[in-house]
């Protein structure tokens, strides 16, 4: 029997496994499907990935890492997931090829299946695949008579040479404006198929001097310069939930400006002007995209152009069929199957499905009632729009340490309650009210087949943090 199986090898399950580690908890696996460990910046491997948050603060905050740039490229992100991997050896606690497929309660502890008929028997599940990890594909007629190439951004091929080639990106999200301008650089002609435009602002990016990477490496000092940018990313909340002017002032207004600057031609640019509030969709940081749309080899397809068909050769859209060679399909994910992607049952036969068949629901986005020593890393309402995704795991984790501390003590089962679970949810929804995320007038991934927002914390990074520090016994059942 194991203490603890971790389903995942992202930053989530590295997270979980340092905590346990120096909690002295060693009888534990983590679980991963891939043929490799390391999550999101070792899966997504398309030209231009970088990530969008400031690199000190896309670290763990007491693994501090040599960055070489305010905006980490995925390269120097698969470096640090290897170094946290091998500082803390945690390769011996991997299992690679593991793909789980149900996890069903016992009584008394948790079996855990997996697609190749293996099982492991745990007291303890941390499920942390990620909130980004089952990537969608629209279904388009005739694509599967399409005689190119085609693939997700989330599965970039090794072996295909885009050199002189003509490609259609379909897609004009996150992934989709790191992947163009680094085509555009050697396409023959682009394709870029555009059903909503985004608001984009400024990327501040730069290489470090060597005098400012020697003085992070003092710890007082990246402490210090790390303070300095939470702080300064924090106050987004007051836009993005308080006040309407300070969003047009901080973000709407630079938006336009930025878009005005780039883009002189006024039709391109009116293609390119969303017609929802900025921040209701998640908020694009880049400095080469619009330039990219610009170039001579490079065409945009707005919505009035939409696909309807692929050919053998190509796609057929609403006003003109075109040549196409490779097709990238930069669609996005599916935010509720990535949350937990595998069968669960808990006490009494309780399937999660059942029980999320309204919205995915949990307290403190990490626990549910009937799910006994079961934790969700980064679950329902625990996403953030204005500050690193690390910052919130890791107040995860201070939640999660306390229940396995008490499981460790004459303890075996812990849960919340209904009430309790109850009352946070209501409460998440109630302030989410007051957000752009519910009243922005967009449809985004952070929200659910029926509009409702299920991926975001509506508030402040330091009040999630609060919640998960201060455990409540009376909000649990404990036996």
């Amino acid at each position: 029997m194991l203490d603890v199986v971790i389903i995942g090898t992202g930053f989530g399950g590295i997270s979980a496994a340092i905590n346990l580690n120096k909690a002295h908890i060693t009888n534990y696996v983590m679980l991963e499907r891939r043929s490799f460990a390391g999550g999101t910046w070792k899966q997504n491997r398309y030209p231009g990935a970088a990530v969008d948050v400031y690199s000190i603060l896309y670290s763990l905050e007491n693994e501090t890492y040599d960055w070489s740039r305010m905006f980490a490229t995925q390269s120097e992100l698969a470096e640090y997931t290897n170094h946290l991997i091998q500082k803390h050896r945690l390769n011996d606690k991997i299992q690679l090829n593991v793909n789980v497929t149900s996890t069903k309660w016992q009584n008394d502890h948790w079996l855990i299946s997996t697609e190749d008929g293996a099982y492991f028997c745990a007291k303890t599940v941390i499920n942390a695949t990620g909130p980004l990890s089952t990537p969608v594909t629209p279904k388009i007629k005739g694509l599967e008579f399409f005689k190119g190439e085609s693939f997700h951004a989330n599965d970039w091929p090794d072996n295909v040479d885009f050199k002189n080639k003509k490609i259609a990106v379909i897609g004009s999200g996150a992934s989709a404006v790191q992947i163009i301008p680094e085509l555009a650089k050697c396409a023959e002609t682009l394709h870029v198929f555009q059903r909503t435009p985004h608001w984009i602002l400024y990327r501040p990016d730069f290489t470090f001097p060597a005098w400012l990477r020697k003085l992070l490496k003092i710890n007082s000092i990246n402490k210090l310069f790390r303070m300095l940018i939470y702080w300064q990313l924090e106050l987004r909340v007051i836009a993005f939930k308080y006040s309407k002017l300070l969003l047009k002032l901080v973000g709407e207004y630079p938006a336009r400006l930025q878009l005005k600057m780039q883009v002189p031609d006024f039709n391109l640019r009116k293609k390119l002007v969303p017609d929802f509030i900025i921040g209701c969709k998640r908020i694009l940081i880049t400095n080469s995209y619009l330039p990219a749309l610009q170039k001579k080899n490079v065409v945009l397809h707005d919505k009035t152009e939409a696909i309807n068909a692929f050919t053998e050769n190509g796609i057929e859209t609403s006003t003109s069929t075109i040549d196409v060679d490779i097709v990238v399909f930069a669609t996005g994910y599916d935010p509720q199957a990535s949350i937990v992607s595998h069968h669960i049952v808990g006490r009494h036969g309780v399937s999660l499905d059942t029980q999320w068949q309204a919205f995915p629901r949990a307290y403190l986005g990490t626990s549910m009632p009937s799910f006994p020593n079961f934790f969700v890393v980064t679950g329902p309402n625990t996403g953030i729009g204005h500050t690193s995704a690390i910052h919130i795991i890791e107040s995860q984790m201070r939640y999660i340490m306390s229940c396995i501390t008490l499981l460790r003590d004459d303890v075996s089962t812990i849960e919340p309650t209904e009430h309790a679970e109850d009352t946070y949810t209501k409460m998440i929804h109630r302030e989410m009210q007051k957000t752009v995320w519910h009243y922005g007038g967009c449809t985004s991934w952070y929200q659910n087949a029926s509009g409702k927002v299920i991926a975001m914390f509506p508030g402040f990074s330091f009040s999630f943090r609060r919640l998960c520090e201060k455990f409540k016994r009376d909000d649990h059942h404990i036996t």
